[in-house]
């Protein structure tokens, strides 16, 4: 039986199964967000990233509104092998009186933005 379905799996024009998609994003696992002001929020993002060494790690976050709108960014200028996932901030970040919730996403220095998002209702709207 176990030659059969060997002999099947190779046969021309079989379908074999596909292989695992490559990680190409850190993902947003987490995020706090606090009013800090006016029209000024802090969050607080935990990201957890499968490329993680100098050469190709998470190297950014940023919240933006559903529409692509960016309110604020924060660049990551090392990879953070030896802490994974980890949180760092993004502080001050304006963000208009209308909009209630914005999604929070990591960057991948090679592939960018992508990956798991988290979207969170801003305190007080």
């Amino acid at each position: 039986m176990l030659l059969v379905a060997l002999a099947l799996a190779l046969a021309p024009g079989a379908v074999l199964p596909a292989q695992p998609a490559l990680h190409r994003f850190p993902d947003v696992i987490a995020v706090k967000v606090r009013a800090a002001g006016g029209d000024r929020f802090d969050f607080d993002v935990t990201v957890s990233s499968p490329y993680d060494t100098p050469q190709r790690y998470a190297d950014g976050m940023r919240a933006r509104s559903a529409d692509g709108t960016v309110y604020g960014e924060r660049k990551l200028w090392h990879d953070h092998a030896g802490e994974q996932p980890f949180t760092r901030d993004l502080y001050g970040v304006e963000v208009p009186l209308g909009v209630r919730s914005v999604i929070v996403e990591a960057r991948d220095q090679k592939f960018g933005y992508g990956g798991k998002t988290v979207e969170v209702n801003l305190p007080g709207r």
